[in-house]
């Protein structure tokens, strides 16, 4: 039987990781040992990222909803406990954007939550 050699599976493997690291910079993009480095490396900081993109969102739910009931005369962590108290279930995500784009119905949210 002929011997067979590796030279097609491994430079499918190279194509691949160096497609992977296209836009990455110098090396990275270019030699395969590095890149594939720089593949797992970003892998792992895509991993992570994609936890911290719902921390940072959450965030700014909180910060816009604090701005928009302050502006009424209410803390953040009140209106909170008063929308839990009377079960008035609206999630961080939609009262937000309630109190940035709607800020009559946002009002009327809070007033009814506070009485």
């Amino acid at each position: 039987m002929p011997r067979v050699t590796k030279s097609v599976t491994a430079k499918a493997r190279h194509k691949k990781i160096l497609r992977t690291t296209k836009g990455h910079y110098g090396a990275r993009s270019r030699l395969y040992k590095t890149a594939k480095q720089s593949n797992i490396k970003s892998m792992q900081y895509a991993f992570r990222d994609r936890k911290n993109r719902k921390r940072a969102f959450r965030s700014l739910w909180i910060a816009r909803i604090n701005a928009g009931a302050r502006e009424l005369g209410v803390s953040y962590s009140k209106l909170i406990a008063s929308l839990t108290k009377k079960d008035i279930a609206i999630d961080r995500k939609i009262l937000s954007d309630i109190a940035a784009n709607d800020s009559s119905t946002f009002e009327k949210i809070v007033h009814t939550a506070i009485k």
